[in-house]
């Protein structure tokens, strides 16, 4: 089985955004941060509609402020950077880095222009409506990599079954403009001809629901460990493309295991 290593910050980067007061002379840097750092392995999609898996290696970093008042956070939140943090509401900015996708990922993709790298950013909020869900949805422009604007929502419920093992899980939806499906899905007659795939011209739409969940053990005070699966089926412009249906699959697929370590820190 081959490993293929994605070069990528995954995770979530907590920044809270509740500065000092100009009186108390600190910043908004100030005070004590955490560094979760590790890896994670899994078993997934070659790429995105892919019938065909393979084992896949990713780094994971995490940044925060100590005393935050996150009380969840998944494997698919992004980068983000809280700018209104009241406990069970939380809103602000959000990143993705995006690494290319070509050829060389798959020959299912011989012929069809390359993804190349860039990110996306837009904004994020999430909320708990009780002490056991959290709903989070994040919206984002495509930068260089594409240019349309994706949507993802998530709602996870979790719970403490012992003092150090959580279980967690719940719905997923995923929606874009056809700017990101024409990057991802869509066939011109030019990569027709190169690929032999049937010429596709995407809308925009909802791309995807599914559902995913986590065991999340937490082995030491400093050492996080989990096991996650995820399952997804692509609907709409994503399930409608050539590529999906002359050489991928509507039914996603992911297993994996991950761990981190947080190192504590604090700036002046």
């Amino acid at each position: 089985m081959r490993i293929r290593s994605l070069v990528f910050l995954s995770g979530t980067l907590l920044l809270s955004a509740n500065a000092a007061s100009a009186g108390d002379g600190q910043h908004f840097w100030s005070g004590d941060w955490y560094l979760k750092v590790g890896a994670t392995g899994f078993y997934g999609p070659k790429y995105e509609g892919a019938s065909k898996r393979m084992f896949q290696a990713a780094p994971l970093i995490s940044l925060g402020k100590a005393g935050s008042t996150v009380r969840f956070s998944s494997r698919n939140d992004n980068m983000s950077y809280a700018l209104v943090d009241q406990g069970s509401f939380r809103a602000g900015l959000v990143g993705k880095l995006i690494f290319e996708r070509d050829a060389g990922t798959s020959s299912d993709l011989k012929g069809l222009d390359p993804i190349k790298f860039g990110g996306e950013a837009g904004g994020f909020a999430e909320v708990y409506p009780t002490d056991w869900l959290r709903v989070r949805a994040e919206v984002r422009q495509g930068i260089r990599s594409h240019h349309g604007v994706v949507a993802d929502v998530a709602a996870d419920a979790f719970t403490d079954v012992s003092s150090n093992v959580r279980i967690s899980g719940g719905p997923r939806l995923s929606a874009a403009t056809s700017g990101y499906y024409t990057a991802y899905y869509g066939v011109n007659g030019r990569e027709a001809a190169a690929s032999g795939l049937s010429q596709y011209s995407p809308h925009g739409g909802v791309g995807s629901a599914g559902v995913g969940a986590a065991i999340t053990w937490q082995a030491t005070e400093k050492l996080e460990t989990s096991a996650y699966a995820e399952y997804k089926r692509l609907l709409g412009p994503a399930a409608d493309s050539s590529l999906v249906r002359e050489r991928g699959s509507r039914n996603q697929v992911l297993v994996g295991l991950s761990a981190t370590y947080r190192f504590d820190f604090t700036l002046p």
